[in-house]
């Protein structure tokens, strides 16, 4: 898992998956929001943020996934929610599958008491109420309650997947908030969180003069040159 240091963690907490977008758009990536995912219950108060741990599923053969295959303790899915680092976001692969549930209340409970940041799947989730209602942040496609074994065998961890469109490996940094989830590849994580955290303070600064009645025209973008004088002088008054 490649590192990213606890500083640069904290600073993704105060920033959009919106901003990232962008900041992420202006290197040319176009393809790392993971789609049609969202919040399992109402989004919670503080952004989810952390290093991508992930577990692939792929299509379940009938003669490998009877029930039976829980009494393993090595089976992929279980160990997977054993060994997820703590402060790591689990990422799963269900092939944008939501038919059948990808992980249920016990599990995501067992991860958010490990310590784990957040949990994202591409498929859906079942006992999604009790989910909701857990401190853990999840996104899902949608509640799903039929047994994952029914549709999808866990086989890889920790290995490059795709989740909702998305390319993840292993160590990448997953933000999520009330618009989704987004992918910050690790190697641009200081970057990235550099700039938009700049972002951030800029666009609050337009929020607020929008706010008070100005026009957007020169403002955002900035445009003409008194744009950037008044940003410095909110700046200091803001203390930002």
């Amino acid at each position: 898992m490649a590192e990213v240091s606890s500083a640069v963690i904290e600073k993704f907490k105060g920033i959009s998956t919106a901003t990232i977008s962008t900041c992420l758009y202006k290197r040319g990536l176009r393809n790392q929001y993971i789609q049609d995912v969202q919040p399992v219950g109402a989004p919670k108060a503080q952004s989810m943020v952390g290093p991508a741990f992930t577990l692939r599923y792929i299509p379940a053969r009938e003669d490998r996934n009877g029930l039976e295959v829980f009494r393993n303790p090595d089976h992929p899915q279980r160990k997977a929610v054993e060994i997820c680092p703590p402060g790591a976001v689990m990422v799963m692969d269900s092939r944008k599958d939501a038919r059948a549930a990808s992980a249920g209340s016990i599990l995501v409970g067992r991860l958010q008491a490990r310590g784990v940041a957040g949990v994202v799947t591409d498929g859906g989730f079942r006992d999604a109420g009790d989910i909701g209602r857990l401190d853990i942040p999840a996104f899902h496609q949608r509640p799903s309650a039929p047994t994952n074994l029914t549709l999808h065998e866990a086989l890889d961890i920790n290995v490059p997947i795709s989740c909702g469109d998305a390319p993840v490996f292993p160590g990448d940094i997953i933000v999520g908030d009330c618009d989704g989830v987004v992918v910050v590849p690790a190697h641009l994580a200081v970057e990235i969180a550099d700039e938009a955290a700049e972002m951030t303070v800029f666009e609050d600064f337009v929020a607020d003069m929008v706010s008070k009645g100005r026009s957007i025209r020169g403002l955002y973008p900035a445009t003409d040159p008194q744009t950037l004088e008044d940003f410095k002088v909110w700046r200091t008054e803001k203390n930002r």
